[in-house]
């Protein structure tokens, strides 16, 4: 199989609340990050970008060769595209090894290697933030979902050559929203230009 060999992504916290990331869409597998018991967020919402830096060195430390190929919310994202915790997930083809790193209130709370394949390229230098993208969704289809559905945001993913499927080089940010009384509302944006690739329910 091509591509990622991922689908959910299941976040534990504090009374082990799970929720669920992108699905079944890309023919992915599962991926699971679970956090200590007790643990609960607390800082203040920061961007997708606001961890990079943090991020960055420690993935350096780890392997002088580790690149970023996967971003995801820890936490609930607010009305402005932030979470209070966001992960990154670097690969190093040196030690053909996988590291997650969580952040939150300006500091790694889980650092812990992957054992199991993660099937995506490197994502690109620029891309636009999870701000940019929560706010291209909202306005597209995620507001009029949430208004009419009772819904919310679930996840936001950041990832490469899997989802852009016209054009498989490129980066997309990943919104999904749920709500109980209706099917999932998936939306699609380009990394690069903030245009929405594709959307659907399902």
């Amino acid at each position: 199989m091509t591509g990622m060999q991922m689908t959910m992504r299941r976040f534990r916290r504090g009374r082990r609340r799970a929720r669920y990331g992108l699905w079944a869409m890309a023919g992915l597998g599962m991926f699971v990050l679970q956090t200590p018991e007790g643990a609960h967020a607390g800082g203040a919402p920061f961007s997708a970008r606001g961890g990079i830096e943090l991020a960055q060195a420690a993935a350096l430390a780890w392997a002088e060769d580790a690149r970023l190929i996967y971003v995801e919310n820890d936490e609930p994202v607010d009305a402005g595209g932030n979470a209070p915790r966001w992960g990154y997930l670097y690969l190093s083809p040196s030690r053909d090894k996988y590291r997650v790193y969580s952040i939150e209130n300006g500091k790694i709370e889980v650092a812990t290697d992957l054992g199991f394949i993660f099937d995506a390229p490197a994502l690109p230098e620029t891309w636009i933030d999870s701000e940019q993208a929560f706010l291209k969704a909202e306005k597209d289809a995620g507001l009029d979902f949430r208004a009419k559905h009772d819904g919310a945001l679930e996840s936001m993913m950041l990832v490469r050559g899997v989802l852009h499927h016209d054009e498989p080089n490129k980066a997309t940010w990943a919104l999904v929203y749920s709500s109980e009384s209706s099917p999932s509302l998936f939306v699609l944006v380009d990394a690069a230009s903030g245009n929405i690739v594709k959307k659907w329910r399902g």
